[in-house]
């Protein structure tokens, strides 16, 4: 049974990531042109285009991706239930699992943060910068550093700020579980 819970829990996760990466790119207005950013648009487009028509945008936030990516927590969390074992409509309590879809949206989203920020740092060790993916990582993640550099300014050189964003993402999942909520 857990690899059928590992199977449908990585396939829902790994959309809900190109879900959320779409939101991401749209607020902080990355490049879309990009080939990552292509890509993240064609992965959700089916979805999201039809979506569009009925919920409009508000400012930079597409609530059609934001619906998409709840209604894919949802779905994850009502498989999963169903594979765990759960017996049929007894335990499907749709506010319940709605506030867990919230949850698993937030939980995924720093996730995702964590780990763009990780390969971010990583990849400024390697590239001289022209590569496309850094490009949009940069676009992606800057908005996130820019306030905490103004706070920390770099320090002979080194630049602190990826390092103090890992560490407060860190803590907000830490807090998420010893809440109870991830």
């Amino acid at each position: 049974m857990s690899s059928m819970q590992f199977l449908i829990g990585t396939l829902f996760d790994l959309y809900l990531m190109v879900v959320i990466l779409r939101l991401w790119l749209q607020i902080a207005r990355a490049d879309f042109y990009n080939p990552f950013s292509q890509f993240v648009v064609r992965a959700t487009h089916p979805l999201v285009g039809p979506m569009r028509r009925i919920l409009p945008s508000f400012g930079n936030l597409d609530t059609a991706t934001l619906v998409l990516a709840l209604i894919v927590a949802f779905a994850k969390l009502t498989v999963m239930n169903f594979v765990l074992g759960a017996n049929s409509w007894q335990v499907f309590n749709p506010l319940a699992l709605l506030l867990g879809s919230l949850i698993v949206l937030v939980s995924q989203t720093l996730s995702l943060m964590f780990w763009i920020l990780i390969i971010r740092a990583i990849l400024s060790w390697f590239s001289q910068g022209q590569n496309p993916m850094e490009m949009v990582l940069y676009q992606l993640t800057e908005p996130l550093l820019a306030p905490i550099r103004r706070i920390l300014p770099p320090m002979s050189g080194l630049d602190l700020s990826v390092l103090v964003a890992i560490i407060a993402i860190q803590f907000l999942t830490f807090l998420l579980r010893d809440l109870g909520l991830a």
